[in-house]
């Protein structure tokens, strides 16, 4: 069964970044977060901007809290540093934005292609080691501060690493994520030793075979991730989203849904998949029909790429179109993926809504 930390049915936290407060404006640039911080006013400012959005959350009535990644820079797509910040910090990858590998040579590109595009590809030139990713330092900052529990966000992950890349030193995709796992595990592991009780691996990777059409490739993937998270004593989730890029979902990218890629890996040992459901009004949610027993889920009930602030009646009613599907006593709820290209005001009201709709059919279930 998946390892329980919560104390009540249907807990709630969010996923991915949160805005910047306006007046946080420091970018690490590729610099390890401890030569940017012996600028003291960077690390003073960091450290302010964690606190005032991980009181957002707890003041937002969240069961479970996250640092709000302020250490993802404002790259292209807004949170194009998910993939950047660990590019820019593992040994064996160039620090130069290239163009994407899927848009060389196209004419044609819709909005998915284009933002891919936008967002750039990297060069793989030399053997993966561990770098200065600092996910430690980073959990010991923001657990300073948190007076709920907290989810440590660990990504982007292997898979996803690989998926934006030109080969030059490894061959491909598979070689590159394999190499990479160690490290990651070696990140978990770590977290775990500062403290962190509930990790949250973030690989948009499970998507891959949709594109290379060889389904052999989930059980290379489903291989990656476990190794990722091989002897890391924590509750464990997963989460492989959509995308979004300035609110979009990248929508004309993924040929399928859920249904098509999450019966692959229902044998990696994770606690809970993490899905983004609200942006697409939960079509597809018949898709958790076959979710084994040892599984949780965590479901986005609140969509974060419209300005539009949810009722709690409106969160409720997605909330309760998950547990006809899964019993409520394995399913978490959180926001879609990230927060971060919405105004603070109007993310902060988005969770409200999360945690009065959580409360609304809490009350009806018992």
């Amino acid at each position: 069964m998946p390892r329980k930390i919560a104390d009540h049915i249907l807990p709630t936290t969010m996923v991915g970044s949160y805005p910047r407060p306006h007046w946080f404006d420091y970018q690490l640039l590729g610099r390890d977060v401890r030569v940017a911080f012996k600028h003291v006013d960077h690390q003073e400012a960091y450290e302010d901007a964690t606190e005032v959005v991980i009181h957002d959350q707890e003041q937002a009535g969240l069961d479970f809290v996250t640092d709000g990644q302020m250490y993802y820079d404002d790259y292209v797509g807004v949170i194009g540093s998910f993939c950047w910040y660990m590019y820019e910090r593992i040994p064996g990858f160039e620090h130069a934005k290239e163009e994407h590998p899927a848009a060389v040579g196209t004419s044609e590109r819709g909005v998915g292609l284009t933002l891919l595009s936008d967002w750039g590809g990297v060069i793989n030139s030399g053997p993966v080691e561990h770098g200065p990713i600092r996910l430690v330092d980073l959990y010991k900052i923001a657990s300073k501060y948190a007076t709920k529990p907290m989810k440590v966000s660990v990504g982007a992950g292997p898979v996803n690493l690989a998926w934006h890349v030109y080969f030059e030193h490894y061959k491909d995709a598979k070689e590159l994520s394999y190499a990479l796992a160690p490290i990651f595990n070696a990140e978990m592991k770590a977290l775990v030793e500062a403290g962190a009780t509930f990790l949250q691996l973030e690989d948009l990777g499970a998507w891959l075979p949709l594109f290379t059409e060889d389904e052999s490739d989930y059980e290379w993937i489903a291989d990656v991730v476990t190794q990722c998270v091989d002897g890391v004593d924590a509750k464990i989730a997963w989460h492989f989203c959509y995308g979004n890029a300035w609110g979009n979902r990248l929508a004309d990218l993924y040929p399928a849904g859920y249904e098509a890629v999450l019966p692959h890996f229902y044998d990696v040992p994770v606690d809970q998949f993490v899905l983004d459901f609200a942006n697409r009004d939960m079509i597809d949610i018949d898709a958790l029909k076959g979710l084994p027993d040892d599984k949780e889920v965590g479901i986005g009930v609140v969509d974060i790429r419209t300005m539009m602030v949810e009722t709690p009646e409106v969160v409720a009613d997605r909330i309760r179109k998950v547990i006809d599907v899964v019993p409520p006593e394995r399913v978490w709820l959180t926001t879609d993926c990230g927060l971060k290209p919405l105004p603070r005001t109007i993310a902060k009201m988005k969770l409200q809504a999360l945690v009065h709709g959580a409360e609304i059919v809490r009350g009806e279930v018992g």
